[in-house]
Order: structure tokens, then C-alpha cells, then sequence
């Protein structure tokens, strides 16, 4: 009998790895995402390009505690919601841009030019209820030599499908010194939480994300430029996790004695 039991979750086993081995999302796939890497520091010396084209080095705007978003200018998906968003925490904190601190927006998409940066910039800072400084917010282009080691220093990862791109969304906080301090990751924020971010950042205070498992449930859909649950995924593992279970439960069951 218990040979028997042990045959089926064997069987179980290879159905569910056979599963998951089908799976498409279970093949190698270029890496994308966010890899916390608290207490780096960026290389100051990178140089971009900002809205009028002149090149400048990370250093020229770190100098203060920093928020960091890493977005491409024409990203049909999260990108313009992630910039939304930020220009209402920006209205919503009582720290001042330029003064308390700055934001810096990069562009991961070696193709776009200043030009289309300039435009940006404007479109966002009209849309703000504050009047901010234009030097308090930058928005910056650069070569995908550049790009590749700022977001590999940082730990963000992305990869170019079609014309769009692979990609996550999250504010990158640094401190005046070029330190990553902390990552606050999705498209939505609490006015508090960037505040305390910033602050934490010009202390130059690490702080670990918290929940950053929820990121290993989903997978990108390149169709629907969404992140959805990867149910195959889930139900694989959630199969071999049962007959491992099963294996082990009637491997040291105990037998009956024969009366």
C-alpha cells in the first residue's frame, strides 16, 4: 500500500514539472523588474543629456536627498500614471522641490531625445498646483551605455519588446551623497510615505521595501502591457508542494500490524 501511495505522488509530481515546464513564462526570459540594492551608490560621473541637449554628470543634481524615476517618455503603459501620480505627492507634501529636495526622471530608452524630454518636463510642471522651480525637476536623456549602468547600479531591470519595453514601475530614493536608501515600488503613493522616504534619504537612512514578495506572483503581458497573475505558475507550485507533502506524509506512515 504504501508503495502504491508513493507511485502516485511520484506521478503527481512529474505531471505538475511537466506543467510548469510547458509553460511558456517557465522558460528563460531576459530579467525585469526590481532588485533592491539599498546602500549603493550611483556613479555621480554618468553623463546624460538634459532638455536643452547640454551633457551633465549625475553629480550637477545630487546634492540633496533625490527622487528617482526611471520611465521612457512614450510609454503607453504605467509610465505617464507613475508621473501623474508623482506631480500630486509633489502638491500634496509641504517639502519644497529644489529645497528640500529634487526629482530626477531619466529616460531608459536610449532613442528618445531632449527634445521630447523638454516637452515632458513642461507637460508635468503645468500640470502641478505648486509653483516649482523648473531646475527642481529634471528630465534627462542619455546613450544605452549610460542608461545600462545607472539601472544595473540601482537594480532595474527592463527589456525592449517590439517598440515598448519590459518593464516595472517604483520611485528610487537616493541621498545627497548618491546613496540608494530606499525604493517605493507600484504607480500609487502616500503623500507620508514619500515624505518620510525623503526625509529618511537626507539622513541618509536605509530602509528595506516591505511585501517585495507579491513581485515573484506576476508576470508581464506584453499584449495587455499589464502585470497579471501567472495562475500556471501558482498552480504548479502549489501541486508539487502538495505531493511533497504526500510523499512524506505516507514515506514514514507508519504501518499497521497484522492481527
Amino acid at each position: 500500500m504504501k508503495s502504491t501511495w508513493v507511485l502516485i505522488a511520484w506521478l503527481l509530481l512529474f505531471s505538475a514539472s511537466t506543467l510548469l515546464a510547458n509553460d511558456p513564462s517557465s522558460e528563460p526570459v531576459k530579467k525585469v523588474g526590481v532588485e533592491e540594492r539599498l546602500g549603493t551608490m550611483v556613479p555621480l560621473d554618468l553623463e546624460f543629456r538634459d532638455e536643452q541637449g547640454y551633457l551633465v554628470k549625475l553629480r550637477d543634481f545630487i546634492r540633496k536627498p533625490v527622487i528617482l524615476s526611471l520611465v521612457y517618455y512614450k510609454c503607453p503603459g504605467i509610465c505617464s500614471p507613475l508621473l501623474t501620480e508623482l506631480t500630486k505627492i509633489v502638491d500634496k507634501m509641504d517639502l519644497v522641490p529644489g529645497v528640500d529636495y529634487q526629482i530626477l526622471t531619466i529616460s531608459f530608452n536610449h532613442r528618445e531625445m531632449p527634445e521630447l524630454a523638454a516637452e515632458k518636463k513642461d507637460n508635468y510642471l503645468s500640470s502641478l498646483e505648486k509653483n516649482v522651480d523648473p531646475s527642481a525637476w529634471r528630465f534627462l536623456t542619455g546613450d544605452s551605455a549610460v542608461i545600462r549602468a545607472l539601472a544595473d547600479t540601482v537594480g532595474f531591470f527592463f527589456y525592449e519588446e517590439g517598440k515598448d519595453f519590459v518593464h516595472s514601475g517604483t520611485l528610487i530614493l537616493l541621498s545627497p551623497e548618491g546613496k540608494v536608501t530606499r525604493y517605493l515600488p507600484g504607480i500609487k503613493y502616500l503623500p507620508f510615505d514619500v515624505k518620510m522616504a525623503v526625509i529618511e534619504a537626507g539622513e541618509g537612512r536605509v530602509g528595506p521595501t516591505i511585501a517585495k514578495i507579491l513581485s515573484m506572483c506576476y508576470s508581464y503581458d506584453p499584449e495587455g502591457r499589464t502585470y497579471t497573475t501567472d495562475i500556471v505558475r501558482l498552480t504548479s507550485f502549489a501541486v508539487m508542494g502538495l505531493v511533497v507533502g504526500a510523499v512524506i506524509v505516507f514515506s514514514f506512515k507508519p504501518r499497521k500490524k497484522k492481527e
